[in-house]
């Protein structure tokens, strides 16, 4: 298993706080897929806002973190060393449940096409073996 700790996932995605939203990456294959993990607290930003009386992570920042993990998969490969993993789009997304403060988000991204620049990534989004999303990621690398 390939393990990298923030700072190492800070070497390969420009993201930083409060928009890193990745904590730990458990396994990767450069080009081929990452396993990264979300531990989601009570203090994070968006918190304050989404919703204050029952706080819930909002689901377009875990489809920005699966792409993050989808975006160390594709920049760990040497040829895309330094470059920016983007969005070209989202297909398939489907939300199934909800994630609060004190969950570790499983987050699995896979790429399952690629050719030049381009590519789609399947990913998902569990907490305690539940999937809570589900999306079918486009990048462009650049």
């Amino acid at each position: 298993m390939n393990h990298l700790d923030i700072n190492q996932i800070k070497e390969i995605i420009p993201h930083r706080h409060p928009f890193l939203l990745v904590d730990y990456i458990e396994d990767y294959e450069p080009g081929q897929f990452a396993v990264g993990y979300k531990c989601v607290t009570y203090r994070e930003d968006f918190f304050k806002g989404h919703f204050p009386q029952e706080p819930v992570m909002p689901g377009v920042l875990t489809v920005e973190a699966l792409a993050q993990v989808g975006a160390v998969a594709i920049l760990s490969k040497e040829e895309n060393k330094g470059k920016i993993a983007y969005f070209g789009g989202i297909n398939k997304c489907k939300f199934k449940g909800k994630i609060v403060p004190g969950d570790k988000v499983k987050l699995e991204t896979r790429i399952i096409k690629a050719k030049g620049p381009m590519g789609i990534g399947e990913a998902v989004a569990s907490v305690d073996g539940k999937v809570v999303v589900s999306a079918e990621l486009t990048f462009m690398v650049g």
